[in-house]
């Protein structure tokens, strides 16, 4: 992998965006990379959760404007088809817990990744910018379906028509973010949340992910009914029947994410 680093820790798959000198803006190498491991990620029973990082002062600033200006570059259409809808495919149908470490400036599709995870987490210092209208384009990557529907429609269409800058404290308030900490803290904390998580029991959370998305569309009669379902798969994994085991036995369970 050339535009990105990772590295397994407890679990844990850490994945961080190292394209530093263009503020990890995405090219169509880097998205078909995030892609491949996103699905390595998948498969690997070895990873239990998922942190996704950057290189540098940025986070990420969106899309390479130098590879869409390019004679031989791709299409735009071309650009949202194959390379954000699939990473954004990806982060909210793996049925593992993915945590968002915000270490920077987060802009355009570079914004709405971060907000597509599970967990999103982001230090004092960073700024959230919806910069499509800056050049006449409109909010991609997921950005449409799941900021009004965490901030509000007035909230969210002032945010994408105006292209304001918001910092951290103020999306953690708007509940854009789950939470802010400090510049300095800001991986030590978020690796502590993605260890947690991946010792949880897996399995579980990635159910309650699927009923999460489902969430969006059913109506309360479908989602009783998906709950209904998924909490029976849930109650035949090994890790429900440890949980319970360790509740009345009065110790510390350990889970397999089975």
């Amino acid at each position: 992998m050339s535009h990105i680093e990772i590295n397994i820790e407890d679990q844990v798959c850490i994945i961080k965006l190292n394209r530093p000198k263009v503020f990890n803006s995405f090219n169509k190498e880097m998205a078909f990379e995030l892609q491949e491991i996103l699905d390595n990620c998948e498969k690997n029973p070895a990873v239990r959760s998922i942190l996704l990082t950057a290189e540098g002062k940025a986070f990420c600033a969106g899309q390479d404007l130098q590879e869409l200006t390019a004679p031989d570059g791709p299409k735009l259409s071309d650009i949202v088809r194959e390379h954000y809808n699939p990473i954004i495919k990806r982060i909210r149908s793996i049925e593992k817990p993915i945590v968002c470490a915000v270490n920077g400036v987060a802009a355009g599709a570079g914004a709405n990744i971060a907000l597509a995870c599970d967990i999103t987490i982001a230090g004092e210092s960073v700024a959230f910018i919806q910069a499509f209208s800056k050049i006449g384009l409109i909010p991609d990557s997921g950005g449409t379906f799941f900021l009004p529907r965490s901030i509000g429609m007035q909230k969210a269409t002032a945010l994408m028509m105006l292209a304001d800058k918001v910092m951290a404290a103020d999306a953690e308030k708007m509940g854009m973010i789950y939470k802010v900490c400090p510049d300095e803290s800001l991986m030590g904390e978020t690796l502590k949340v993605a260890k947690k998580l991946a010792k949880l029991p897996t399995i579980g959370l990635g159910l309650t992910k699927r009923a999460l998305n489902k969430s969006i569309t059913n109506d309360l009669t479908a989602q009783l009914a998906l709950e209904d379902e998924l909490q029976t798969a849930a109650g035949k994994t090994y890790d429900y029947n440890e949980g319970v085991a360790a509740f009345l036995e009065k110790r510390k369970p350990k889970f397999k994410g089975e």
